[in-house]
């Protein structure tokens, strides 16, 4: 079983940074923000995540039970985000393709669940399936988006 450490950074943008976890390390997030009067004492009471790196987190989660490292989540992330920008509302004019992985057509992602057209775990879910079944791994997959332009 693989485990990872996810440390979010939200500054000018937010970047998530996925590593292996090891015994006796603890996952951390780790918030700087832009200096203004609610963060000048040091404490943020909230943290709003945009749906992007919601999404983001919920792939790595989704993912580490098939045990691939971290290696695997950078090629999704570049794949993803190429795609979609990670936006679980993304829709292609021209093809029709939908969704975080750009399904096509999209009612494919009904297999994964009724919610697919809202819902950023089903569509993850079906997306991972699909590198899964068709590439192997996320890398895989991503070599062959660089080759031919599609996945």
């Amino acid at each position: 079983m693989h485990r990872y450490i996810i440390r979010i950074t939200a500054a000018i943008g937010c970047a998530v940074t996925v590593g292996p976890w090891a015994p006796g390390r603890t996952a951390t997030a780790q918030v700087r923000a832009d200096h203004d009067s609610a963060h000048d004492s040091g404490r943020v009471d909230a943290l709003e995540i945009s749906a992007p790196l919601r999404n983001r987190l919920l792939a790595v989660a989704l993912m580490t039970p098939r045990g691939w490292s971290d290696r695997q989540w950078r090629c999704l992330d570049r794949l993803w985000t190429r795609e979609s920008n990670w936006n679980h509302l993304a829709r292609n004019r021209s093809s029709g393709a939908y969704g975080i992985p750009q399904a096509l057509p999209a009612t494919k992602m009904r297999s994964a669940g009724d919610d697919w057209r809202g819902s950023a775990a089903t569509q993850i879910k079906w997306g991972l399936g699909y590198i899964a079944r068709r590439y192997g791994t996320p890398c895989a997959a991503w070599g062959h988006a660089e080759a031919a332009g599609w996945y």
